[in-house]
C-alpha cells in the first residue's frame, strides 16, 4: 500500500486574522500525514506572525503529530497558541508539552489571548 490516501485523512487550511495566522486541522494526524501538517505550519510561520493551530476536528493526534507541534513551538517567538479537543489535549498533557504550548479551548480563546500576558 502507498500513502496516496494520505491527503484524504488530513485537511489543513492557513488563514490570516490581522497579525495572526490561524492553521485549522482536520482529521487525524500520524506518520503519514505529520509532513503536510508541518509543511503548512512552516508555511504559515514564515510571514512572521503569531500562530495559532487550530485541531478541534482532530481526532487523532499521533507521536509525529506532537514532534511537529513541538518543532513550530520552538520556531515560534512566542508561545505557539493550539486550540485542543479532546484527542489532541490529552497527548499534550500526558507528554507535558502543555508546558511549552499555550492550549485553549476555542478558537476565540486563542486569540483572544494576550501573548505579553501568557506564562512562559
Amino acid at each position: 500500500m502507498s500513502g496516496e490516501g494520505a491527503s484524504k485523512v488530513l485537511d489543513v487550511q492557513v488563514r490570516e486574522f490581522g497579525d495572526v495566522a490561524v492553521v485549522t486541522v482536520h482529521g487525524e494526524v500520524d506518520m503519514a500525514s505529520a509532513p503536510q501538517l508541518q509543511a503548512a505550519l512552516e508555511e504559515a510561520q514564515s510571514g512572521g506572525k503569531s500562530l495559532v493551530v487550530d485541531m478541534l476536528d482532530v481526532g487523532f493526534l499521533g507521536s509525529a503529530g506532537l514532534s511537529v507541534l513541538l518543532v513550530a513551538s520552538e520556531a515560534q517567538p512566542a508561545r505557539l497558541r493550539v486550540v485542543a479537543s479532546d484527542a489532541v489535549r490529552r497527548p499534550i498533557e500526558l507528554t507535558a508539552l502543555d508546558e511549552l504550548l499555550s492550549v485553549f479551548p476555542s478558537l476565540n480563546a486563542a486569540l483572544a489571548a494576550d501573548e505579553s500576558n501568557t506564562p512562559s
